[in-house]
């Protein structure tokens, strides 16, 4: 199956893909007038959240306060995936979520799972488009001459939604509702 047919035929399962062999992304609050900063990412596909450890004076921290709606965006290794996830941010004391995520990159900024500084956020998904192009050169040439020469539009991609509330699915978090 191609990368376009996945993003057509199982969006969600690709994203999950992508979220496992994808370092970081960027991570922001929703409305907020600052700009989204590189984040790495522990994705949980059994509760539909993804974690990130951040100190508890950053910037994002301060902003997101008790809870907030934030952005999450992803780019696919080759360039030829883009995810942007919709959902709530709070911080979280999750201590064998701590243990289970602790890595030499975390490592590198805390001085362990104790550190004082150290914020554990939790981002309950709601939901994510995600935009997938072919990685067949080909076809890509193909397309862009075809285009050229008529009215159509070149065909490169694949476009999906991928919702994680199910309907009428309401959430509380941090005493909020998503």
């Amino acid at each position: 199956m191609g990368h376009t047919r996945k993003t057509e035929k199982h969006p969600e399962e690709q994203l999950w893909h992508e979220l496992k062999h994808v370092r970081a992304g960027m991570l922001g609050i929703e409305g907020s007038h600052r700009h989204l900063q590189p984040m790495a990412h522990m994705p949980d596909r059994d509760n539909d959240r993804l974690w990130f450890f951040t100190s508890k004076d950053s910037d994002l921290a301060i902003e997101m306060g008790e809870g907030a709606h934030a952005h999450f965006c992803v780019m696919g290794k080759d360039q030829d995936y883009q995810a942007c996830l919709m959902g709530f941010l709070q911080p979280s004391n999750d201590r064998p979520k701590i243990d289970e995520y602790w890595n030499d990159m975390a490592a590198a900024w805390w001085s362990g799972k104790d550190d004082p500084d150290l914020q554990l956020l939790e981002y309950v998904l709601m939901d994510a488009a995600v935009w997938a192009s072919t990685k067949n050169p080909i076809r890509f040439a193909w397309e862009m001459q075809r285009a050229k020469h008529s009215e159509k539009k070149p065909d490169l991609g694949a476009r999906a939604h991928v919702d994680f509330l199910a309907e009428g699915d309401q959430r509380e978090q941090g005493g909020k509702r998503i």
